[in-house]
């Protein structure tokens, strides 16, 4: 697949993120949304319930790798990209390596919590599976959104 190519299908697959993103912040949560994709094809999609849920796990990555846990029959996720719309915390960059996805693509950084650059990288720490990582698909969008819904809190 052409550069070009990839840049479209993350744009794409990045934008169904920022819409599960927007149905959290209809909720009252914060808006992050997060996909997986398989061979081109959604396996999972989720956004942040943990206020609505009362559980400090249900970051939208972690949602989504269990649904695609579920899916894909088995806790390791060969071939599988990770779209999220904020770089991803400790936890979910743990989970997100303990899947062995094998690249995760985001949006804005995170930069008080976010574990693949920002603030720390998991990524590169010496552990047995290091995802490929892209930053910044979309992430002014995906930066506005969350500016957005912060400043509405205040």
């Amino acid at each position: 697949m052409s550069e070009e190519n990839v840049i479209k299908n993350d744009e794409y697959f990045m934008r169904l993120a920022i819409e599960l993103a927007m149905r959290a912040e209809e909720i009252d949560e914060v808006p992050v949304g997060a996909v997986a994709v398989r061979d081109g094809e959604v396996v999972a999609a989720a956004f942040n319930t943990r206020e609505s849920s009362k559980c400090a796990t249900h970051h939208a990555e972690i949602l989504a790798i269990e649904e695609a846990c579920r899916v894909m029959g088995g806790w390791r996720l060969p071939g599988v990209t990770l779209y999220v719309t904020m770089e991803p915390c400790a936890m979910c960059a743990g989970a997100i390596i303990n899947a062995r996805i094998p690249r995760v693509v985001y949006g804005c950084p995170d930069l008080r919590f976010g574990a693949f650059g920002s603030l720390i990288d998991l990524s590169a720490v010496g552990l047995n599976h290091k995802p490929e990582v892209v930053g910044g698909v979309l992430g002014e969008e995906c930066r506005e959104m969350l500016s957005a819904y912060f400043k509405k809190k205040r």
